[in-house]
């Protein structure tokens, strides 16, 4: 980092211009060419939308490099920043994402970096989402001297590659631990030799309408302290108050993520598209979330995939004893932890190394702003 500061001292110790992006760039997006589905002919050429490639046809319209940014439909990160792609060879571009390309004296390895850190949540509008033309040619660029913005682009793309090995490294070791993980649970669960049908150790119930007085959001007040749960993990809202009081298990029922299992502790509300498996005295709860994982409930009939309460209460589950489902439930939660839990284990490790890149990316293109005076 001193090279990079040693450049900032004696090129633009007292600040950087900002500029508009229309005046730092290139913009181009009156030659893009939408392509209905359709009528696409499939093809080796990249064709991009607003969040990336959607497929690939038999011709381009574009061949170089460029920056593409979201214009509509997926426009905005859950930081609040623009949905940015770097884009090279030859390309076709849709009437979803605007397309930038280098001038003189601006790199646009810069540009799609410092368009990364920009904040447009008040920039988008619409009930579609949209970063309309004014807004993103008045999106402000801080401008260095070009070998200072060349040297910021090494920084990063070097930091980039590293950090992009390494959690590669992190995705994989993670993938064969959840391997490991299904492998192993599905082993020790099989032991069992005796099965029960789930409607006799559980009671099944089925989400219902959101409460009156639910408050939307994701953090609770003095007298809205139950969650609501839209679906098996996603908080809806919160209530004063709740339907089950148990730990339970919580399947999505219909639609595309029917079978997916959750678990949830005591004290919350379930609404539409969800079933609450909630165990009977002689089942440990988390015992229940781990074998349920093992069984397979299948597509049920129809156009839209359903699970109903007799579905469920009719499958069988591999049973033990409440000691031996405790000694179980210790041995896999350990390794569930390591898995799953975004604040231990590996997936902490993954999400600690996208922080540090964005850190350092964020304190690299922070500039004061040079006077008008000067």
């Amino acid at each position: 980092m001193s090279k990079i500061n040693d450049l900032i001292k004696k090129l633009c110790p007292n600040g950087v211009e900002y500029k508009k992006l229309e005046d730092c760039c290139n913009i181009l997006d009156n030659k893009r060419k939408p392509v209905s589905k359709g009528v696409r002919e499939n093809g080796e050429y990249p064709y991009y939308g607003a969040n990336g490639i959607q497929d690939y046809i038999n011709d381009y319209i574009f061949d170089g490099e460029y920056v593409l940014v979201g214009e509509d439909g997926s426009v905005q990160t859950a930081n609040g920043t623009p949905v940015v792609n770097w884009a090279v060879g030859k390309i076709w571009v849709n009437n979803h994402a605007h397309i930038i390309e280098e001038i003189d004296g601006v790199s646009l390895r810069y540009l799609y970096h410092y368009l990364q850190i920009v904040d447009v949540k008040d920039l988008i509008h619409g009930n579609i989402p949209k970063l309309n033309q004014g807004d993103f040619r008045n999106i402000k660029i801080a401008i260095p001297p070009l070998e200072v913005q060349e040297e910021i682009v090494r920084i990063l793309d070097k930091f980039g590659e590293l950090e992009a090995e390494l959690e590669a490294e992190l995705e994989a070791e993670l993938e064969a631990r959840k391997n490991q993980y299904e492998f192993w649970r599905s082993k020790v669960i099989s032991k069992s030799n005796k099965k029960v049908k789930i409607g006799e150790i559980c009671d099944v119930i089925t989400g219902g309408e959101v409460p009156e007085d639910t408050i939307k959001g994701n953090e609770p007040d003095e007298t809205h302290k139950y969650a609501v749960y839209g679906n098996g993990k996603e908080i809806y809202g919160y209530t004063n108050t709740y339907r089950i009081d148990k730990d339970s298990t919580v399947i999505s029922s219909i639609g595309a993520n029917t079978g997916a299992i959750y678990f949830h502790k005591a004290f919350f509300t379930p609404i539409v598209r969800l079933k609450v498996l909630v165990p009977k005295d002689n089942v440990n709860p988390r015992y229940l979330y781990h074998a349920l994982q093992t069984v397979n409930f299948g597509s049920k009939s129809g156009s839209v995939p359903n699970l109903n309460a007799n579905d469920i209460k009719n499958t069988e589950l591999p049973y033990f004893e409440i000691d031996e489902q405790s000694k179980i439930v210790e041995a896999l939660d350990k390794f569930d932890i390591l898995i799953n839990d975004i604040s231990e284990g590996l997936p902490a490790e993954i999400d600690l190394r996208r922080k540090q890149y964005e850190y350092y990316r964020n304190k690299l293109l922070s500039f004061e702003e040079l006077s008008v005076s000067e």
